[in-house]
């Protein structure tokens, strides 16, 4: 008999050294909000991550039974649609995270699927999976970020203003980066796009290949020269990244990283801070590395993630420099920008007193994520029938959920999958300035058919 497709999952927390300690973790509170979990939260431990979907390496279990989603879709293939089980398998394709970050994470690029493929083959171990990693992430609290390569002006200007990253890259090949930018400027043809791309690999390889005891001394030079000149250092920095951030961020690393490589990469990456309910999607081969806050993580069904800094685990630097395709721009570039989700309907009330439905929707077709926030008692949000899964969190505030019969509650934490074809409801509970606030986490294959909902 197919279960009634609306499922309360108790999702598991990993715990990494870089996450927020105790119960100032998202990714804690949210796992310890399951009554059957077995999560008592230690005041002293780092929780970073908390997992929801059907990858084997922390699956979601049906709170009620214990049995493991990834068995309930095996089981009963309706749940994900018969669309997505052909071009995906009997597994969601996708990997919905709560991310709660205390200091960075390692500086990192996920490999596209052919080579995804080969690494796998090569080093199972190391490389868990044969997939590919595109990602998408949104913030819940103020966040922090490196993501991308910089504007090549801005790399240029830090070579020229940094002595100790010009010293790790080297004198000829900073010169040469300075000079093949400044040739290139103004011109946008494919041929200075090669150029400078090949300028910028030269240059990045050159660091990363620094040798263990040269960045050593080369980081106390960087701090030193940070905390003596404040606000003046790096020239004054450039536009997207003052002197005075750069001044603050650099010792920050230094203490959660001593002498570490990745104090002098984030001069070749884009700085970004993001307010609740920005995001940026990150393409399988980007390099980036996450320095603070609470994160909605949405990514292809992987775990694959070539490591070079900023991390006590197995790095790959010649993989990573060999992987990566040294594209830059400016970090807006890869912001996302949401837009109305069609296919929902809002109530008046809710509409006018600011409710809304927001849709993140990534250049892939393995996902798209919903934030929804209802504002004030009695909101609702009724979603149209999709032809694919879903999984659906809470993070703040409390309400209802529906799908056909069955009604449950929900609160910061509780998180549901939906199966394909069923039309959802949220309704928000509480006083007037309250916000009720869940993702929706989603793959559908085929459009809609049925026309858009008006809001």
């Amino acid at each position: 008999m197919l279960p009634v497709p609306l499922i309360r999952l108790q999702c598991g927390v990993n715990s990494y050294d870089w996450g927020k300690i105790g119960s100032d973790s998202s990714a804690a509170r949210f796992a310890a909000a399951t009554p059957s979990g077995s999560l008592n939260i230690q005041s002293d431990k780092p929780y970073a991550e908390l997992w929801m979907g059907t990858h084997p390496s922390n699956p979601s279990k049906d709170y009620a039974t214990g049995r493991s989603l990834l068995e309930l879709v095996e089981g009963n293939r309706m749940l994900l649609a018969p669309s997505v089980q052909a071009r995906y398998g009997d597994k969601l394709p996708f990997l919905f995270k709560v991310l709660s970050i205390n200091k960075a994470l390692s500086i990192q690029a996920h490999p596209n699927k052919k080579l995804a493929e080969q690494l796998h083959a090569r080093d199972p171990k190391n490389y868990p999976d044969d997939n590919h990693k595109p990602e998408m992430a949104l913030a819940i609290t103020d966040f922090e970020g490196l993501c991308g390569f910089r504007p090549l002006g801005e790399i240029a200007h830090f070579l020229s203003s940094v002595p100790a990253l010009r010293e790790l890259v080297g004198e000829e090949t900073a010169k040469s980066f300075i000079a093949t930018v400044r040739a290139q400027e103004g011109d946008d043809s494919s041929e200075s796009i090669t150029k400078n791309k090949q300028a910028l690999k030269e240059a990045f390889a050159a660091l990363m290949k620094s040798s263990q005891d040269d960045i050593s001394r080369a980081a106390k030079s960087l701090v030193a020269d940070a905390e003596s000149k404040g606000a003046e250092f790096a020239d004054r920095g450039v536009e997207a990244t003052s002197g005075a951030v750069l001044a603050e961020l650099v010792p920050r690393l230094n203490k959660q990283f001593p002498d570490d490589i990745g104090l002098f990469v984030l001069f070749f990456l884009n700085y970004v801070q993001m307010s609740p309910g920005e995001a940026m999607f990150l393409q399988a081969d980007d390099i980036h590395a996450y320095v603070s806050g609470d994160i909605i993580e949405c990514m292809a069904a992987s775990d694959n993630v070539v490591r070079a800094g900023f991390t006590p685990k197995f790095k790959d630097v010649q993989t990573l420099v060999d992987l990566l395709t040294y594209n830059y721009a400016p970090i807006e570039d890869q912001k996302m920008t949401p837009k109305e989700y069609p296919y929902v309907v809002l109530n008046r009330t809710a509409y006018s007193s600011g409710s809304e439905a927001q849709l993140y929707d990534p250049p892939i077709d393995e996902f798209s994520v919903i934030r929804t926030v209802l504002k004030g008692d009695a909101a609702k949000a009724t979603f149209d029938p999709i032809d694919g899964p879903s999984i659906v969190i809470c993070t703040g505030g409390k309400g209802k959920i529906s799908v056909g019969p069955k009604t449950e509650d929900v609160k910061e934490g509780y998180v549901y999958f939906v199966g394909a074809t069923a039309e959802l409801i949220l309704e928000s509970e509480g006083g007037p300035d309250d916000e009720f606030t869940t993702f929706k986490a989603f793959c559908e294959v085929e459009d809609h058919s049925n026309g858009s909902a008006q809001l």
